[in-house]
């Protein structure tokens, strides 16, 4: 059934994979250089800013927006698996994997500009970043929902 517990989390993560899309991931304010120019990663683009906040150069990062994107199309598909518990779980394993890939894509990509740039600071994660964390907590949660609906079925199977 569509109205499960499950289906919440599951949309949850749609929402929150939109909300990695649409909002920074990463901000880099404080480079320790002396010029005042900052850094801002979205899942469409990385910018680096001079201290007036005039963009002096970009690139893109288009495959962070793709991976986000899956994400957020496999947990859509996966609230309609709802008759097949089996590729319900399996395909929440797989966006756990595609999210985890993300996470780590967000990672290093954030990690190489601050060894170029040499920064003292790390810089900060933003909303982005974090919705990404909730939604593998709550991919975690729908599979564990789902897991438990399969041991349900399985002990009235049992019962009959």
């Amino acid at each position: 059934m569509i109205q499960r517990v499950q289906t919440i989390f599951l949309l949850l993560v749609v929402i929150a994979m939109g909300i990695t899309v649409g909002t920074p991931l990463w901000e880099q304010v404080d480079t320790g250089s002396g010029t005042g120019d900052s850094w801002s990663l979205t899942a469409f683009m990385l910018t680096n800013f001079d201290s007036a906040g005039k963009e002096i150069q970009s690139s893109s990062k288009w495959y962070l927006a793709a991976l986000a994107t899956f994400a957020g199309l496999l947990a859509l598909i996966s609230i309609f698996q709802y008759k097949n518990r089996a590729r319900q779980m399996m395909l929440n394993m797989i966006n756990s994997l595609v999210m985890v890939g993300l996470v780590a894509t967000v990672f290093l990509t954030t990690n190489g500009i601050n060894q170029e740039i040499a920064a003292e600071v790390a810089g900060s994660y933003q909303l982005g970043f974090w919705a990404i964390l909730a939604a593998m907590v709550c991919n975690m949660l729908a599979n564990r929902f789902i897991r438990k609906d399969e041991a349900l079925v399985r002990s009235v199977d049992r019962i009959r």
